[in-house]
């Protein structure tokens, strides 16, 4: 449970992880196409956008389906995936321009911080463990909810865990399928679309950057101001 006064805005800065907070889109996107080769074919781009903000899962069933492969191929794929984007998460990742700037901020502010991810544990601690899991007060990831995002439960039960109000917390996503799950959960929500662009229809105004975006532009996001 925080201590931060119930006024305060925000109570928590909730972060996505790839694409977010680090430029992994681009290790996914040479996972995929390393499969989608290993499977005879290669993997349409358009497809591919459609992956982004999901999880290995759900992408490699979007790659069988592109490529006319049986689904029941899928388990042996993802096991496949899974191994080979833990070797090349092994070599780094970027962070975001901004990203951890804002994040450092937070916590030297005494602002609850927490990653929420839709990628599993077992690859995403690969990355936590660069960029720093003591900079998190909680990190919650797609295997350890029952419903992952464009659900809202990722965000409500991260904020429930953290003893705050979702609804004056701010989530930073950069997919459509993380901003749909933030906005549902009731968050107030910035968005930094990465490799794909958001939908018009999301009621967010899109940054191209996290550069420049501090804790005084969060607290002016608050409801009202």
């Amino acid at each position: 449970m925080t201590d931060l006064p119930e006024a305060a805005f925000p109570q928590a800065v909730l972060f996505d992880m790839d694409g977010t907070l680090v430029d992994s889109e681009r290790v996914w996107d040479t996972g995929i196409e390393e499969l989608a080769a290993l499977l005879g074919g290669a993997l349409d781009p358009d497809v591919r956008a459609r992956m982004v903000g999901t999880n290995e899962d759900a992408s490699v069933l979007m790659l069988l389906e592109s490529l006319g492969r049986p689904l029941a191929e899928a388990p042996d794929r993802q096991a496949w995936l899974r191994r080979r984007m833990k070797e090349l998460f092994a070599h780094g990742v970027d962070w975001k321009p901004g990203a951890r700037e804002l994040l450092l901020e937070s916590r030297a502010a005494g602002v609850p911080t927490a990653l929420v991810t839709s990628t599993p544990r077992e690859l995403a601690d690969v990355i936590i463990d660069q960029i720093g899991g003591h900079n998190f007060d909680l990190t919650v990831c797609g295997d350890e909810v029952d419903h992952r995002k464009p659900d809202p439960e990722p965000y409500r039960a991260t904020a429930a865990k953290l003893g705050v109000d979702i609804t004056r917390c701010v989530v930073i996503e950069d997919s459509a399928s993380g901003v749909m799950s933030a906005l549902a959960a009731g968050a107030v929500t910035l968005a930094v679309p990465s490799e794909v662009a958001l939908p018009d229809d999301l009621p967010v105004r899109p940054l191209q950057t996290l550069e420049g975006v501090d804790l005084a532009y969060l607290r002016a996001l608050q409801p009202g101001r």
